[in-house]
């Protein structure tokens, strides 16, 4: 239920939306479209004068609202195949310009987190902000040693503002889960869940710190990214120093051309830098917006991306980098039955889905988009009918991918704007395969002994000493298998002999009385009677008895 705090925010939030000029928006909604007819009945629609542009106001509305809003708005940006121009243009400014907050406000948290006067630590330092986000705003400064650095600093209330809304999602998604048709198949509060992971992660510099050095060792020596240094001395919670690089935002294509930067290649290099970070280093740039990434103009045929921003990075697990890689190759190769068994083996979709169905229906969906350059291609409509195959077959959403859903849209955004002419399928259809044979073959063996030759190595000495006692325990009845002694497991075997033995001699023994109770029924067939009853009825009948108590079990056995 969504509680009173979170009702205030609601109306908070239709009320940014009405003082904005987007009050349309509020009135579009499936629930209030039969009275639309509002909007030319409220008083302030009557004497409005003129309003900004549509994309600002709705630019304007994100930031007012927060973070996570901002950050969906960025999201948007990157999909001007799905947006008017005007609004994606609006939307593209809340990369890195989002309003600032004051710098002598930032002065007074660094100091805060050195515990000392910014003069102590910095030979300078630019109270003006280099660039503003949701979460943080970046700063210009200079060690004493005089290298160029950049200081990156959490906003002041941050963490409150982001929990606040956070609550609201929590609440929106389980009215959604309750009520809404789709709610369980699309676990909306498990995806929150994630993304609260995520976002909550953002507001730890120190672990970002970490995320951009793990990164800078996965692209050492590269010629494909550059990720730039982390000054450790200099980093806090809240804090962060790096090293200052410069190149050309990679969304000003305008001067990429005048630097005669290899477009064609730039595009390439960018899915190739992609599929190595999800497939080979297991470690992925997850915000891979326009305003993190740019582009060195040192290199001009054999361009040079540099990464900042690794508040948000992702990993999958080894079975999920193992469908997703078989998936893309599927895909590539239009073998659609493969890609609905993987989905069956996966669990992505139930176990009782009829496969062929499944295959005809994402058959349907992607046969259209092949043979044909990026330009020709919208993955954000294409995601559209997927979504509505997998409605038809219950698939849930995996919120362990969304992660890289949203970079696949980002990744296919630069794409789309660097060269629209980029054969995605040719360029990441050859890095797949090769990453599926290193995963198969013999390379992967050996891999795989490399990584625990170490151990043995550590075991090794002392097995010898381990045998030894093992040894000396057996001869003295005390070895132990799970708690069990060795004379124990001794006894359990005996005591399992004469229990088949037991068995044997009950079975002979009835076989035997069952024998010899055909033999009475049969007059005259003995020619030895003792009485009326033929002698082998007496033997048989005898040795009978006899098996069947000793198959008894005696008091004196343990």
């Amino acid at each position: 239920m969504i509680r009173l705090q979170q009702a205030f925010r609601l109306i908070y939030i239709n009320a940014v939306l009405v003082r904005r000029g987007l009050d349309e928006i509020i009135l579009a909604t499936h629930l209030l479209r039969p009275i639309r007819f509002v909007l030319y009945l409220l008083p302030w629609n009557w004497f409005r004068g003129s309003q900004p542009p549509r994309g600002m106001r709705i630019r304007m509305a994100l930031e007012d609202l927060g973070p996570i809003f901002v950050k969906f708005g960025q999201l948007l940006s990157t999909r001007r195949d799905l947006l008017p121009e005007d609004i994606a243009d609006q939307l593209a400014k809340l990369q890195d310009h989002v309003p600032s907050f004051p710098g002598e406000q930032a002065r007074s948290l660094i100091e805060r987190a050195y515990g000392r006067p910014l003069e102590e630590m910095f030979l300078e330092f630019d109270q003006q902000p280099l660039a503003s986000a949701s979460i943080a705003q970046v700063h210009a400064a200079r060690l004493k040693d005089g290298c160029a650095v950049v200081v990156k600093v959490l906003r002041p209330g941050i963490e409150q503002i982001i929990r606040r809304d956070l609550g609201l999602l929590y609440a929106i998604a389980s009215l959604a889960e309750r009520y809404w048709a789709d709610g369980r198949r699309l676990r909306p509060r498990a995806v929150v869940a994630e993304y609260e992971k995520t976002i909550l992660d953002e507001l730890d510099l120190m672990r970002e710190a970490a995320s951009a050095s793990q990164l800078r060792r996965n692209f050492e020596n590269s010629d494909q990214l550059y990720v730039p240094e982390v000054y450790w001395d200099y980093t806090r919670r809240g804090v962060m120093v790096m090293e200052r690089i410069s190149g050309i935002p990679i969304s000003d294509i305008e001067r990429l051309k005048r630097h005669r930067i290899n477009l064609k290649v730039l595009a390439e290099r960018g899915v190739e830098i992609f599929f190595t970070q999800v497939f080979r280093h297991n470690f992925f740039h997850a915000d891979m917006h326009p305003g993190n990434i740019f582009v060195s103009t040192e290199r001009v045929d054999n361009p040079l991306y540099l990464a900042v921003d690794f508040g948000i990075m992702g990993t999958l697990t080894p079975e999920d980098q193992r469908y997703l890689a078989e998936n893309f190759l599927a895909f590539f190769n239009r073998d659609y039955a493969r890609v609905a068994e993987l989905h069956v083996q996966s669990g992505w979709v139930p176990a009782d889905t009829r496969v062929e169905e499944f295959e005809a229906a994402i058959r349907t969906v992607c046969e259209p988009i092949f043979e044909r350059p990026l330009k020709d291609i919208s993955f954000g409509h294409l995601l559209v009918r997927l979504f509505q195959t997998a409605r038809r077959f219950n698939m849930e959403v995996q919120p362990q991918l969304v992660l890289l859903q949203k970079t696949l849209l980002n990744i296919e955004g630069l794409g789309r704007q660097l060269y629209p002419d980029l054969d995605l399928w040719q360029t990441a259809k050859p890095f797949l395969e090769q990453w599926m044979r290193d995963q198969l073959g013999g390379g992967a063996l050996w891999r795989e002994l490399r990584r625990t030759i170490p151990r043995w190595s550590e075991t090794l000495p002392a097995l010898s000493g381990l045998l030894q006692e093992a040894l000396r325990q057996a001869r003295d009845g005390k070895l132990q298998w799970g708690g069990v002694t060795s004379q124990e497991i001794s006894r359990i075997r005996a005591e399992i002999r004469r229990a088949n033995q037991r068995t044997i001699f009950a079975m002979v023994g009835a076989s035997l009385i069952i024998g010899a109770a055909l033999l009475l029924g049969l007059d005259g067939f003995s020619p030895i009677m003792i009485g009326s009853v033929p002698l082998m009825t007496w033997v048989l009948g005898g040795i009978g008895t006899y098996l069947i108590l000793a198959a008894l079990p005696r008091d004196d056995e343990p």
